[in-house]
């Protein structure tokens, strides 16, 4: 695949401002966290942080988020160092917030939300990642109709302005509606497609689902045990599509590996929804490979993901943790890991340490699904017999 296709050039004119809020019932370690995430997600939708602030509020001001304290200091700012831009790390802003703040700051204002919206269009290549990604955009647009006003007619571009459904911002509800009905229909029809195919499948093949954090290495993960080239980037949401390969492991095992889109903290519940039908590869896997890269904050990441596969009801398959980037980072976070996960495998996609430990780990859970299927049809046609005799 041409690396070239997904990747977002960094621009320059687009500077951004970032702002958390900092309330008296929240960690202000989780929301400098949190900010380094929102840094990452808005470099890769193409725009330059250039300060970010974390505001102290007893609580969200109505009108403005923030008291005009803060505001006057920030629109100065932006007046100085041209920016366009000003993100805050909420998932939810109410429509007239918005309206108000870009009024009073004369710069586009979005949240965290719009960030990753915008990522996801700029990323789907395939019909059903767009039809995806257009679906999550209308059910995030469809009850911020009202009250919106101008702020879905502005012009010019930029981040949270972008995707399929773009166009659909000046229609009526019902037109939004419909067009929800319908993509909603073509992902179920993708989907029977999809379970037909697995269907298709020989009965003794096995599935693993690769899942993560985004930006932890499943795709140079999956690049590597499958000798393949899928597009890898130092980015979040580099792979929006599953992809599946053939993996052999030796000359008597091998297995099919999906590499799935990856999660993040405080993921938007419809972006879920409307990547169910991508998702149910998770679901419908013999046995899932949870990547956790080591760079970033590990519990954390691991929460994350183990509440995700919860959602999706795939928490109790058998699972593989391992743990990537052991080669950039100190033999401090490694002992961590080895305490707090002792039965996890920690390795390098980029040296491949530890992916013979993963392929051995791997092997043996193909045996014992093999075991079990076999079983499954041994207990069926016993049934069968049994029934007929009957």
């Amino acid at each position: 695949m041409d690396a070239s296709v997904n990747r977002i050039p960094i621009s320059e004119k687009e500077r951004a401002i970032l702002i958390g809020v900092l309330l008296p019932e929240a960690d202000e370690s989780e929301i400098s966290h949190s900010l380094d995430e929102l840094t990452q997600l808005v470099h890769t939708a193409g725009a330059v942080v250039v300060t970010r602030y974390i505001v102290k509020r007893m609580a969200f001001d109505p009108a403005y988020l923030i008291g005009m304290g803060k505001l006057t200091e920030i629109k100065n700012l932006i007046a100085e160092q041209s920016i366009k831009l000003v993100v805050f790390d909420l998932n939810t802003i109410r429509p007239v917030q918005i309206r108000n703040l870009e009024n009073y700051l004369h710069c586009r204002v979005i949240g965290r939300t719009e960030v990753i919206l915008d990522i996801f269009a700029r990323r789907a290549r395939t019909t059903e990642a767009k039809i995806q990604v257009e679906l999550a955009q209308l059910n995030y647009i469809l009850p911020r109709l009202k009250g919106l006003g101008g702020v879905l007619s502005r012009l010019g571009g930029g981040i949270g302005t972008r995707g399929p459904g773009e166009k659909m911002l000046e229609t009526d509800r019902r037109h939004i509606l419909r067009r929800i009905t319908t993509l909603k229909k073509k992902l179920i029809h993708i989907s029977h497609r999809r379970d037909l195919q697995r269907q298709q499948r020989l009965h003794n093949e096995i599935i693993g689902a690769v899942v993560g954090y985004t930006n932890a290495g499943k795709s140079t993960l999956v690049n590597i045990l499958a000798k393949d080239d899928l597009f890898v980037e130092d980015r979040l949401f580099a792979t929006l599509d599953p992809y599946t390969r053939s993996v052999y492991l030796d000359n008597q095992h091998n297995v099919l590996l999906t590499d799935t889109v990856g999660f993040i903290n405080n993921l938007p519940s419809h972006l879920i929804e409307s990547f169910k039908s991508t998702l149910e590869e998770i679901k419908y896997s013999d046995f899932i490979i949870h990547v956790v890269g080591l760079d970033i904050n590990i519990d954390r990441a691991v929460a994350v993901v183990a509440h995700e596969l919860q959602l999706l009801d795939s928490n109790n398959k058998p699972n593989i943790l391992f743990f990537n980037k052991c080669d950039i980072v100190s033999p401090d976070v490694i002992h961590h890991v080895r305490l707090l996960y002792p039965d996890s495998i920690i390795g390098s996609c980029l040296t491949g340490e530890g992916i013979i430990n993963l392929k051995e780990r791997m092997i043996k859970i193909i045996e014992t699904t093999h075991h079990k299927k076999q079983q499954s049809i041994i207990n069926k046609n016993i049934e069968l017999k049994y029934h007929h005799l009957n």
